[in-house]
């Protein structure tokens, strides 16, 4: 891969702080497993760290003990010293004096290969935490959020995504606010896109937009027109969200009850996404998140309801674990720039040519 091993880990106190972490269990396991299989049972694994690979993969590549102290860093004398403990601890010679350089034993040449695919595939590992290549790092990342976030956020994200980041993997859980926390932490999800919590000090955020509502209807239908009062809003039927199930009230109600009104909620539901399929096709209406309406508003009529304020923020939320990698703060970015985007607003069609056009149409049929 050509990277220098004193840029990978070095030595000293910079390769002993990661060898007491968990890379150097990684290496343990993968090299158990591939690279010593066929002699775990003649060595003491105890007495293997990472500066021993590393220095037994330069001798087998320079096959001079000289020049692998030179590529290490290092001086003569510490190499030599690493090569006896090398001996000993896979109790073969490993290289044998020859007239130029040193010759590899049999072990050696059938440790070289898998030697060098374990040290190399834990430099990617350690520099993808430094740095990230969209068009070749690989990564799974885990999003938990609600159907609404779902259409207003993580479909336009995922088709960015398969654009810039082919080797990304994409999993999408269901939000669920009571372990939120304690999933970020134990690694189960790597990101929230939800209204954030200010009592979860102890996460990341970074605030993606402020939502607003707005009513819809079916185009043609007959009580739907710009600058809705109160009083006519409330005489509406209406559909409601309730993510839990089976409430027929919202925080929208407490604002309508302060204006001394009460809406006719005749139908609950548990997701955003069905709400415009049940107006399209009844005299129902509906408040959702103006974003979940992009590319659905030819096919509904959308009112701005002035006097009403309410209103929510989305943020996307992280854990201090995956702040400081170099891939998720790719996607962190991406998320970011995907909401911007698609925050350009949604099209409010023109009621009056709507009626005008539905009017029209039911001429031409008699």
């Amino acid at each position: 891969m050509g990277v220098d091993d004193e840029n990978f880990f070095g030595h000293g106190a910079a390769l002993q702080a990661v060898c007491n972490g968990c890379i150097v269990v990684f290496v343990a396991v993968y090299v158990k497993s591939i690279v010593f299989y066929p002699t775990i049972h003649a060595m003491d694994n105890g007495r293997l760290d990472l500066n021993l690979l590393l220095t037994l993969e330069a001798l087998l590549a320079e096959r001079n003990v000289t020049k692998a102290a030179a590529r290490l860093h290092l001086s003569q004398p510490a190499v030599s010293a690493q090569l006896s403990r090398l001996r000993d601890v896979f109790d073969d010679p490993l290289l044998i004096p020859a007239h130029r350089g040193m010759t590899p034993t049999a072990k050696a040449l059938d440790l070289l290969g898998p030697l060098r695919e374990a040290l190399d595939q834990l430099r990617i590992t350690f520099h993808s935490h430094k740095d990230f290549s969209p068009t070749r790092g690989k990564l799974t990342v885990t999003v938990a959020c609600t159907d609404y976030v779902q259409a207003a956020v993580l479909m336009p994200f995922a088709v960015a995504l398969r654009e810039r980041a082919p080797g990304v993997r994409l999993a999408i859980r269901h939000w669920d606010p009571a372990s939120m926390e304690q999933q970020l932490s134990r690694g189960e999800i790597d990101l929230a896109i939800t209204t954030p919590d200010p009592s979860q000090v102890h996460l990341r955020t970074c605030h993606l937009f402020t939502e607003t509502y707005v009513l819809i209807g079916r185009r043609d239908h007959p009580s739907l027109r710009p600058g809705l009062t109160a009083e006519e809003f409330a005489k509406l039927e209406h559909v409601i969200v309730s993510p839990s199930g089976g409430a027929f009230t919202t925080p929208i109600d407490e604002a309508l009850a302060a204006l001394g009104h009460k809406r006719q909620v005749v139908m609950s539901a548990a997701s955003f996404l069905f709400v415009p399929e049940i107006v399209s096709s009844s005299d129902l209406v509906a408040l959702v998140p103006r974003r979940q309406l992009r590319g659905q508003a030819d096919r509904l009529v959308l009112v701005d309801i002035p006097w009403l304020s309410e209103q929510f923020d989305i943020s996307l939320i992280w854990h201090e674990r995956t702040h400081g990698h170099a891939g998720h703060r790719w996607i962190r970015d991406l998320v970011v720039e995907v909401a911007a985007d698609e925050g350009k607003g949604v099209r409010m069609p023109d009621l009056a040519r709507a009626g005008r056009a539905t009017k029209a149409a039911a001429r031409g049929r008699t």
